[in-house]
């Protein structure tokens, strides 16, 4: 069964994130079965919610009627029983429950995250940038503070530092996709950056606002700046390994945003990513941010301009029962 689920959780992120697949080879081993196992929850909660397999819409000629909200409050309940104890018969929350009960997840960051799927069934609007990054919390900061547990981390400070690379990878991931979340009806972009450019919410995806939404997708990858540099501080708590490979990550994920931000109006062409060679330069240059963070003796000060991750007493832990439910970009911290 070890074996099976080992094997399962591999093939998802092979599938479901090329970039964050090889990033992960560079974890120890103990650390890389507990990513991937993570990793497959994720896109198993992210899928189900959306009536998906692996991010795709699954070939049918009559698909069945799609109850997002009834799916959520079952991944909720099963969610409930994992940590409970429970046999778990689904390969994805057989590989959670591993995974949360061996490395002591708080029950809290799960639910958490499940709460990010609400916004999208709830159809949820942000206004402000804020809003944005509330969203970016609830499906890519507190995976980010998921992984940290799995890499031994209990501190507050470096606890922060992961949910920025989370917030991070989030506004990159935002930027790339903002034509084809319109074309399905999701904007996560701040309607008030959107009322500045000009651009009505429901004509986002009209080529005839390409070069204005470039501007506002630049905006949004510069925003993000502050949180991958915040995220660097963190990587001297972590095993040298780890660091390695969340130096990487950091590296390819920030690329992207380049890359998006120099297409300009043709950002959205096709969509953006990083070649092998490009690849590969990275994963060097994250080993030598690795090895340079061995080197110091304190962390910097976060900026206190940052946006925060709610405080443990204040954050929107949903209830395992009941409730309303949905999402899409749940994976998208670890799926590039």
């Amino acid at each position: 069964m070890s074996e099976a689920l080992m094997q399962h959780a591999t093939q998802t992120i092979e599938v479901g994130s090329k970039s964050f697949a090889a990033a992960a080879k560079l974890f120890d081993a103990e650390t890389r079965r507990g990513v991937l196992m993570l990793y497959a929850w994720c896109r198993h909660c992210d899928d189900v919610v959306d009536g998906q397999e692996l991010g795709f819409v699954p070939a049918a000629s009559a698909p069945a009627p799609h109850d997002a909200a009834r799916e959520l409050a079952l991944l909720r309940d099963q969610t409930r029983r994992a940590y409970a104890g429970e046999a778990m018969r689904d390969p994805a929350f057989a590989a959670f429950q591993e995974v949360a009960l061996k490395h002591g997840i708080e029950p809290r960051y799960a639910y958490d995250h499940l709460a990010g799927f609400a916004m999208d069934v709830e159809q949820a609007r942000y206004e402000t940038i804020e809003d944005t990054l509330r969203y970016c919390y609830h499906v890519a900061g507190v995976v980010g503070l998921m992984m940290a547990s799995i890499m031994g981390t209990r501190d507050p400070a470096v606890l922060d530092r992961a949910c920025d690379l989370g917030l991070a990878f989030q506004l990159t991931n935002i930027a790339r996709d903002i034509v084809d979340d319109a074309q399905i009806g999701r904007c996560y972009l701040p309607a008030a950056w959107l009322r500045e450019a000009g651009i009505p919410q429901d004509e986002i995806a009209l080529p005839r606002h390409r070069a204005a939404l470039a501007k506002v997708a630049a905006r949004l990858v510069d925003h993000a700046e502050p949180y991958y540099d915040s995220a660097c501080a963190g990587l001297a708590a972590l095993p040298l390994r780890s660091a390695w490979a969340i130096a990487t990550a950091r590296l390819v994920y920030r690329q992207i945003g380049i890359v998006v931000k120099r297409r300009g109006p043709h950002a959205w062409d096709e969509r953006a990513g990083t070649g092998k060679l490009t690849k590969l330069w990275l994963l060097l240059r994250g080993g030598l941010d690795a090895l340079s963070s061995r080197i110091r003796t304190t962390m910097t000060p976060r900026p206190a301009r940052l946006w925060s991750r709610p405080a443990a007493d204040s954050a929107v832990a949903v209830a395992p029962a009941g409730g309303a439910a949905g999402g899409r970009h749940a994976v998208r911290a670890t799926a590039v």
